[in-house]
């Protein structure tokens, strides 16, 4: 078939060109240059990765050997989100035309990463730079002895963090800078997502299609545009929130608790919106009006002046941008490093130095937004250059106190109240006071769902559950006890709950002591730490029962932890190695393979921050 000018965008000497050309072209040849030509399009490499090089395409040689079209996506997620961007990914890469395998890195087996040609990591960071609890186990096997020589394999990491960590996104680089150790080569660069993850992962997944599609024998069309993380199932999502009306607001505390722990009932009616028992809810919060208005005064900036607040170009009026857009309360290493960029003052430059990192990290402990203008600034830059170098205010994720099943179109929470005084100033949780202190019935407030497989009821409803939630860590379990109770179901349950005291601090005493009665759940033991000269806490109630918590176990039981992830959930673990190692008749490591064994089939589970 000859081509015509006329309805072409080529010239008449291209168009002769191609009339010779295309005649002496294989079916394969006509497919390797389609893929060629979209790889050419894909968008260079993002910015803040490893590597910033953009991605290129080189010709094989005739006698190259075509690479797979096989993908496999590897997450590990603590509360969903890298979880949410894996099975996104995946969905974009189909799309493409790639056969792509999405899958937990607890659920893969090891031994068929030699099989692996194309290899997607997404990860986030858990705590002090640890995995998540569902990455354990694959980040030891690549770090151990037993990983295999990987020359064969193509590889690139999606990578999410909180900059406001010492080690940030750091288990994402263990696996990049391993998989390169072992002789993996990158299709593309390393991406690090601070919280504000959506286009820096948008990015990513199209850097990812142009690295597959270099020498692709297969027709791989031009990346659709569509972000990873927009990829939703739902027409509210986290990039595009729902506005619910606070139906109820109470505090749970008894008059004169040291603690305010809030009660939150929120209508879904009209949002399309569902949950399951172990879900969690995003809140999109607002500063606190006092901070803004403080902030301000410093820089000596006009509030109503407009400001841009993304990249699309959407603006709003300094105030609002500070109130609703940007985080002021955290202060984070790269934001200062930003900062001594638009600065002349030379102790600002001298605390970002390399070498100064105990001093920068010491500076940062309990200090907010204010706090550094106050020190080293104002510093004479325009309100938009100001705000260019803040990070985007990011959602806060509570774990879901409800059972949709037992309350249809709501979805309730448990808020601890976060207040404390630091550097001579009183201090506020964002989205803990927010909720306490400013929202009313009949509010709305910006939500969304997030799905967390990780944390979940037992697909069979016989098996035994022990649940440890001291103070607001009860919520999930509340939310258990509901769906059981709604759903009927008979399966044995156990409850640690702690708190200060018994007259003040039992959250939702009257629920338990129901759902106790009326054999919903089996057994519940408390532990109040101020009610006695010597604290006691939930691992020692483990402890006094461990030979019936071990019994459990062997029964088959799926422990669940939530709360405070550095301290209660820490002691707990070990307390529940101490426990199997003492009434299992075993040794300490015999116990962690006991723990690292239920961790594998889903038995040992936590939803803990």
């Amino acid at each position: 078939m000859q081509l015509q000018v006329m309805n072409s965008p080529f010239n008449e000497e291209q168009a002769e060109l191609l009339n010779r050309l295309l005649p002496t072209l294989t079916d394969s040849q006509k497919v390797w240059l389609c893929g060629y030509l979209a790889a050419t399009q894909t968008v260079a490499a993002a910015p803040g990765a490893v590597e910033t090089q953009p991605a290129t395409v080189t010709a094989p040689s005739p006698t190259a050997k075509a690479i797979s079209k096989d993908v496999t996506v590897l997450y590990g997620s603590q509360t969903g989100n890298a979880q949410r961007l894996a099975d996104s990914t995946g969905k974009t890469l189909e799309k493409q035309g790639f056969k792509v395998t999405v899958s937990s890195m607890s659920d893969f087996k090891p031994n068929q990463l030699k099989k692996v040609e194309n290899l997607l990591i997404v990860v986030s960071t858990h705590g002090e730079g640890e995995p998540p609890d569902n990455a354990l186990s694959f980040h030891e096997f690549l770090h151990g002895r037993r990983a295999p020589k990987l020359d064969h394999l193509r590889f690139s990491v999606l990578s999410l963090g909180d900059s406001s960590y010492e080690f940030f996104c750091q288990t994402g680089k263990e696996f990049d800078q391993k998989l390169e150790d072992l002789g993996g080569t990158r299709l593309y660069a390393r991406v690090d997502c601070d919280l504000d993850f959506d286009e820096p992962a948008a990015e990513w997944v199209k850097g990812v299609i142009g690295g597959l599609s270099e020498a692709q024998e297969g027709t791989v069309s031009e990346p659709s545009g569509i972000p990873a993380s927009q990829a939703e199932t739902t027409e509210y999502s986290r990039t595009n929130p729902f506005k619910a009306e606070i139906l109820e607001n109470l505090n749970l505390n008894g008059r004169g608790s040291n603690k305010e722990t809030r009660h939150l009932e929120i209508s879904l009616e009209g949002s399309g919106l569902t949950y399951e028992p172990g879900d969690s809810l995003g809140i999109y919060p607002e500063n606190d009006p006092e901070l803004v208005e403080l902030l301000l005064k410093e820089m000596k900036f006009d509030p109503n002046e407009n400001v841009p607040v993304n990249k699309q170009g959407a603006t709003h009026s300094l105030r609002e941008a500070l109130s609703t857009q940007f985080e002021i309360t955290v202060v984070t290493k790269p934001l200062l490093e930003q900062i001594a960029k638009l600065s002349k003052n030379s102790e600002l430059h001298e605390l970002v130095l390399p070498g100064s990192e105990a001093k920068l990290k010491e500076y940062i402990k309990g200090r907010d937004l204010l706090d550094v203008v106050r020190d080293y600034g104002p510093w004479g830059t325009s309100a938009q250059e100001f705000v260019s170098v803040l990070r985007k205010m990011p959602p806060r994720l509570y774990s879901i106190a409800s059972s949709l099943s037992a309350n249809p179109d709501e979805v309730h929470l448990t808020i601890g109240a976060v207040r404390y005084e630091a550097h001579g100033r009183e201090r506020n949780g964002v989205c803990s006071i927010f909720c306490a202190d400013r929202l009313q019935s009949g509010d709305t407030l910006p939500i969304f769902i997030q799905n967390n497989q990780n944390f979940k009821l037992p697909e069979n409803a016989e098996t035994p559950i022990i649940m440890v939630g001291p103070g607001t860590g009860v919520a999930p379990f509340r939310a258990f006890m509901q769906e059981r109770e709604e759903l009927a179901e008979e399966g044995k349950s156990w409850m640690f709950f702690g708190d200060q005291h018994f007259v003040t601090d039992f959250l939702y005493q009257t629920e338990w002591q129901k759902w106790l009665k009326d054999g919903v759940l089996t057994k519940m033991d408390v532990a109040f730490s101020r009610d006695t000269e010597e604290k006691v806490y939930v691992q020692h109630r483990m402890l006094e029962n461990s030979k019936e918590l071990f019994e459990w176990l062997q029964e088959g039981a799926v422990v669940y932890i939530c709360g405070d992830e550095k301290h209660m959930a820490h002691d707990v673990h070990n307390t529940l190695l101490d426990i199997i190692e003492q009434e299992g008749n075993l040794s300490r490591q015999e116990a962690e393979a006991y723990l690292a064994n239920m961790q594998q089939q889903k038995r040992y589970q936590r939803d803990v921050y």
